[in-house]
């Protein structure tokens, strides 16, 4: 058989594994991988630089589906190419990724092959996508991580890091408003390094394209400033390979390749409908397609003698000779550079140098203190001189965010300087979450930043990044009514609330500066979760610190702050933020009139309920029904700590504007009304 007969084969043996797929589980999206083909397999087994021994090789190109819903392309390559698992651990396990029984399990419980890319379920898949935008805009975050990387370890005649990014969407991802500002940021910054190939078929759920979507995409990517090319017929590998090579040619802007394609090429009559309603093709209209590939009809899941053998000689001759000629190289690196190779592990392993937390800040006593996102801005500054690979920035806000990187040789990350840590993301905040989770996945520490407010323009990214398991850092200030004068449009209510309803998303809302500090000493040492930092544009009173407990509570989600005598409450405060020192003042009030009262901080909700029960009893005793916790946000969620009996200051309404102590009267976050709701509670509940 031909090389080129081989070719084919291997093209239709996709394209049938995903039909097959399709029809036995009654669902998914067969027209996209039946057209698709030809270009996963050129980019696959022609192009890219991946070992499918070794998934996890630091310089492997990546590839990222971003249309997310022809997952059975990628199920199909990571069978063929006999893509090795790894576990959490980063530990090589040897089995295959992908079996013929999971793809025979389509999007069925436990299989390797579910509906739409899992980055922490499936090991060769480089991020989560299906949201679409999501997957090209997570691939940009992927291209700054490289050209960083490079800058940081690459030496003369050791190019550790000069890998690329293939990343393939579709119509959806291109109308999504996330892939415009990550194609913006990408064409501002001149990467060179990631291409985009746009599968140009016309069809959206609702019919035809042009019922919605008929700008030049052309004209728009010219204007982001990339490098535009088209492959006018989607079957011919070719010239989708010299397309490709194109591409690896053109070091000073990013590729997009529009190619244009027939959903579900080859079936005749059903396919367009079939792919857009994610619908199988029906037995008879899967005999007719693989008659027409001139395939077995009545065949199912067949993978021909010699197609696994020719992705060997491919793709795994190809990515075998790489990883091992890089492994050669950086074993004479680590003997020249010894400390950056040290760096390099510890980076792949999503471990700490030592000394990460030597000389984080520990805040005097003050009664004045120092606002949450001050207390931040000093120990991110830290964290990044003791970590090389921390780094991040704001949403255009750094200098409100205070998340500016100062110290020297820090820099700003530009086309003509990647080496700067400190990021900008522009007015762009869901891009910026998905470039977050783009370098996280690349085994960096980032942080993104904005007001919390508008958390909620990042927030799929947010989800993504809980879904993938991925130590991301979000830094969100102003996250009351700290910005009192800008009104209810700049003071968040309900995010809190929404944010902690996100299954593994860490939110903490830290009371004073010594709690900052030790929330991010916490958070960084996190390997497999993303966290929220809520911070206050206003001062916080640091508490004092011999009088009340230390901040290291933080670390157990909620803790004791201040006790009643001998330890024995009838009445507890809660609260967060910057109402803990509220709840502290009201406390020292009713400890005068003889109410044995307990302050308790509770920066993070998630942290505190994967406690022992134990632990959460010690600090909320199920005996103590009279409760008042204290939040300026939603109230949805507190009656899980207050009880029946219990009572909630918080937000019924949204904001106003006006300055903050007008506010903070007008809404009760004020001592003496946290006293007389406290002695109305302790009243019912005595009565």
């Amino acid at each position: 058989m031909t090389d080129q007969e081989l070719d084919q084969l291997s093209i239709n043996t996709i394209r049938t594994l995903s039909i097959d797929a399709v029809q036995q589980a009654k669902s998914g999206h067969p027209g996209t991988p039946m057209a698709l083909a030809p270009l996963v397999y050129t980019i696959w087994n022609r192009v890219m630089q991946f070992d499918p021994e070794d998934p996890i090789w630091p310089n492997r190109d990546r590839f990222v589906l971003s249309n997310g819903h022809a997952s059975m392309l990628l199920w199909s390559v990571l069978h063929l190419t006999g893509t090795k698992a790894v576990n959490a651990e980063y530990e090589r396990l040897g089995q295959p990724s992908v079996t013929l029984e999971d793809i025979k399990r389509f999007r069925q419980l436990d299989s390797k092959a579910p509906g739409h890319p899992e980055y922490h379920w499936v090991s060769g898949v480089e991020t989560t996508s299906g949201p679409l935008g999501q997957g090209v805009a997570t691939s940009v975050g992927m291209a700054i991580a490289q050209k960083w990387l490079a800058s940081r370890y690459n030496r003369p005649g050791f190019n550790l890091f000069d890998y690329r990014i293939y990343a393939v969407c579709g119509d959806g991802c291109m109308m999504e408003g996330v892939s415009s500002e990550a194609a913006s940021l990408a064409g501002h910054l001149g990467l060179g390094n990631v291409c985009w190939i746009y599968d140009n078929n016309h069809i959206t759920i609702e019919g035809n394209t042009r019922i919605t979507f008929t700008e030049d995409i052309a004209a728009r990517f010219q204007g982001y400033g990339w490098n535009v090319l088209r492959v006018g017929d989607a079957n011919d590998i070719e010239r989708i390979e010299t397309a490709l090579q194109v591409f690896k040619r053109t070091s000073d802007r990013p590729t997009f390749i529009i190619l244009d394609s027939h959903i579900g090429y080859g079936s005749p009559h059903k396919q367009d409908t079939a792919e857009a309603h994610g619908e199988p093709l029906g037995d008879d209209e899967v005999r007719l397609t693989k008659r027409s590939y001139g395939w077995p009809e009545d065949a199912k899941f067949l993978v021909p003698d010699g197609v696994r053998e020719h992705f060997a000689a491919g793709i795994g001759a190809r990515g075998a000779k790489a990883r091992h000629q890089w492994a050669d190289l950086f074993a004479s690196y680590a003997v020249k550079n010894p400390e950056l190779a040290k760096e390099i592990d510890l980076v792949q392993r999503r471990e700490l140098p030592a000394g990460w937390d030597q000389n984080l800040p520990v805040f005097p006593a003050d009664p004045k203190g120092i606002a949450g996102r001050e207390a931040s801005g000093k120990v991110l500054n830290v964290l990044a001189q003791n970590i090389p690979w921390f780094l991040g920035g704001s949403a255009d806000l750094g200098p409100s965010n205070k998340t500016t990187l100062k110290f020297e040789g820090a820099g700003d990350f530009q086309i003509d300087n990647p080496s700067g840590k400190n990021l900008h993301f522009g007015i762009r905040e869901h891009a910026m979450g998905a470039v977050v989770n783009g370098l996280s996945l690349s085994k960096l520490r980032p942080f993104g930043a904005t007001f919390f407010i508008f958390s909620d323009y990042a927030r799929p990214a947010m989800r993504l990044s809980a879904l993938m398991e991925l130590p991301t850092i979000f830094v969100f200030t102003h996250d009351a009514m700290g910005d009192g004068e800008d009104g209810p449009t700049h003071q968040p209510v309900e995010h809190l609330a929404s944010l902690r309803a996100i299954p593994g998303l860490a939110v903490f809302r830290p009371g004073d500066a010594n709690e900052v500090v030790e929330a991010y000493r916490y958070i960084v040492q996190l390997r497999h979760q993303p966290t929220v930092m809520t911070l206050s544009r206003q001062p916080l009173p640091t508490l004092d610190r011999g009088k009340y407990e230390p901040a290291t509570g933080v670390a157990q989600g909620a803790y004791v702050l201040a006790d009643a005598p001998g330890g024995s409450p009838e009445l507890i405060l809660i609260a967060s933020g910057s109402e803990v020192s509220l709840a502290v003042d009201a406390y020292e009030q009713l400890v005068k009139e003889g109410i044995k009262a307990r302050v308790v901080s509770m920066p993070c909700w998630d942290i505190f309920e994967r406690q022992t029960a134990e632990y959460r009893s010690s600090v909320l005793p199920p005996s103590v029904k009279a409760r008042v916790a204290i939040e300026q946000a939603s109230t949805f969620g507190w009656e899980r700590y207050v009880g029946d009996k219990g009572r909630v200051i918080g937000m019924h309404t949204f904001g106003a504007s006006a300055p903050l102590k007008e506010l903070q009267k007008k809404f009760g976050f004020v001592p003496d009304q946290v006293v007389a709701v406290a002695k109305e509670v302790l009243a019912s509940v005595n009565s």
